[in-house]
């Protein structure tokens, strides 16, 4: 309750309004995948599972990887406060998008989501990532608080919109998710008063012509060759999956060249090239992580036994296992945080949680293994879920604390960014990586991802030591 005491007045504002946003994103994130693959007879896509898990992983990618223009605009143009309001208004509209019921409005739906969470994110990281200068250890404890405003609406979002949209209609469940956006930037704009100067400016303003830059190399780069893929798409030259491998293979580049270009700016310099090899780390894990809300989704439709005294369960349910975990065991790993203080560094922290994650889908294997002789308890799901959870705690927190405290001034936004560009890089791989399905037993399929998770894991424990001493930091005392 210290560190409660000491966190300046508007962190109750920002902890709500995540709350409300995280909602909606989660809420929507439990559904997507099952809409995609359910058949038009029931509303839904009927898409290839493959090309399904193709398209959320593209999906989420650009939702991380969405944290750069907008740290950009963050940053240089609008300043933190106002892009959390210009992002929740987007989020809000892509919502209603998608509540529409008419198959067009999909991608629509998706991109303005995919903009608005890009302002969003890094906004309010940014503006939490101010509270604590020079002292990780305290900043890793209040990033970890934090994840609980996530986990409060995440645990409920997908009870509430996975039963309005397996029960009654998938649009109804992506029209709760609009509200409770909107219930978050009403909140919002009410608590406002408490932030003080806190994220009113831009950090690093943008000149006119810097501006002016920007936004024809946008148009050039982002406009034109979304209007071709789109005037493919309706040509019928490009197919869905032939547009995702496009979009893959830019995902895949964009946050290489980012760092190259950052590292040789004013944000350069030691820190950063070693905090490069973090960044892979998380990738890794987002990876794994990215296999939860798509095929493991699709595992607990098919494979698990849902009944509970005669009541099926809907399948969009167990995405509410993770948050609740996190919510769990979030205060925990804040206080463990806090009493390890220096002690442990990074790189060691960023082991465990690979190691978790690659752990949990050996479980996973075999989950899927007895899943192939008969319906499997749904306590298999849950300790997969459990594993990957405290693999989240690490990477998540820990990663965005680290990226604030490797940002020179005026750059925190965009350092956050590239965390989630690589966590896009992660986010990416494992959706199209879902198409091994097609070819190899699903036992087999998730035994490789626990595999990779291990076996990194073990290569960053080789070089923890060195990175540990390239990315120490000078601890700042306390005020007393």
């Amino acid at each position: 309750m210290t560190v409660l005491a000491k966190w300046p007045r508007w962190f109750g504002t920002l902890f709500v309004v995540d709350m409300w946003e995280r909602f909606s994103f989660y809420g929507m994130l439990a559904i997507l995948y099952l809409y995609l693959v359910a058949p038009r007879t029931r509303g839904g896509m009927e898409m290839a599972p493959h090309t399904a898990a193709a398209l959320f992983g593209i999906y989420m990618a650009l939702v991380f990887m969405a944290a750069l223009p907008g740290g950009w605009v963050a940053d240089r143009v609008l300043g933190a406060r106002r892009a959390v309001m210009v992002g929740g208004s987007l989020i809000a509209l892509g919502h209603l998008c998608l509540a529409v019921p008419v198959e067009p409005a999909l991608y629509p739906g998706l991109g303005l989501i995919i903009a608005g969470t890009g302002l969003v994110k890094p906004s309010m990281a940014a503006m939490i990532g101010e509270m604590y200068p020079g002292q990780p250890e305290r900043r890793e404890a209040t990033f970890s608080i934090f994840y609980m405003s996530i986990q409060v609406s995440a645990l409920f979002a997908p009870l509430l919109v996975g039963a309005a949209a397996e029960w009654v209609n998938w649009h109804l469940g992506f029209g709760l998710a609009a509200v409770g956006m909107v219930a978050g930037l009403v909140h919002y704009a009410v608590g406002q008063r408490n932030f003080g100067d806190i994220g009113v400016h831009p950090a690093n303003p943008a000149t006119a012509e810097e501006r002016s830059k920007v936004l024809r190399g946008a148009l050039l780069w982002g406009g034109i060759p979304i209007s071709l893929v789109a005037i493919g798409l309706a040509a019928g030259v490009l197919t869905v999956d032939r547009v995702l491998i496009l979009i893959g293979l830019v995902l895949l580049g964009s946050p290489i060249l980012y760092y190259r270009r950052l590292s040789r700016g004013p944000a350069g310099g030691p820190r950063l090239r070693a905090f490069v090899w973090m960044l892979v780390a998380s990738a890794v894990f987002w990876m794994l992580y990215a296999q939860g809300p798509a095929l493991m989704n699709l595992f607990a439709r098919d494979a698990v036994d849902r009944t509970l005294g005669g009541f099926e369960m809907p399948a969009s349910w167990f995405q509410s296992a993770q948050p609740l975990f996190l919510l769990l065991l979030a205060p925990v790993f804040a206080i463990l945080w806090t009493r390890l203080g220096s002690r442990v560094g990074t790189p060691p922290k960023f082991v465990a949680g690979l190691l978790a994650g690659g752990i949990c889908f050996v479980v996973m294997a075999m989950a899927a293994a007895q899943a192939e002789l008969e319906l499997i308890s749904p306590l298999w799901l849950l300790t997969v879920y459990l594993l990957l959870v405290c693999g989240e705690l690490v990477v998540g927190p820990v990663g965005l604390s680290l990226a604030a405290e490797v940002a020179p001034h005026g750059h925190t936004s965009r350092v956050l960014g590239l965390f989630w560009m690589f966590a896009a890089i992660g986010a990416a791989i494992g959706g199209r990586l879902a198409q091994l399905t097609t070819v190899i037993p699903l036992p087999l399929y998730y035994l490789l991802l626990g595999v990779v998770g291990t076996a990194a894991a073990l290569v960053l424990a080789a070089g923890a030591g060195a990175l540990g001493r390239r990315l120490r930091l000078e601890p700042v005392s306390e005020k007393t």
